[in-house]
């Protein structure tokens, strides 16, 4: 197989679980993140292996799906900054990095 055919069939587009993206959580008060996440294994507390889930969570809703994340049942994808229904979109990946470099200093 090509790498532009590989490259071509990671990209199609696949159906997103869990909440709407117009979901009422996403408009509540306590509402600070949306995650877009993939699940991994089949015991994960949040979906099946292989689904792609999004979810509307609080500080606290956070915090446990990065500890899920930490025990691989998860990995997150996309992560937004939520305020009064507005998204904002910001870097998963590099806020870890960062966590670790400032961990290490």
């Amino acid at each position: 197989m090509s790498i532009r055919n590989r490259l071509s069939k990671e990209r199609q587009i696949r159906a997103i679980g869990g909440h709407g993206v117009m979901h009422s959580q996403r408009f509540a008060e306590d509402t600070r993140h949306m995650i877009v996440f993939d699940v991994l294994t089949d015991e994960s507390e949040v979906g099946t292996n292989g689904n792609r889930m999004r979810a509307f969570l609080s500080d606290d809703g956070y915090e446990r799906a990065e500890r899920i994340e930490g025990r691989g049942d998860i990995v997150i994808i996309r992560r937004y900054r939520v305020s009064k229904g507005d998204l904002t979109y910001i870097p998963h990946k590099t806020n870890r990095e960062n966590k670790q470099m400032e961990m290490e200093m």
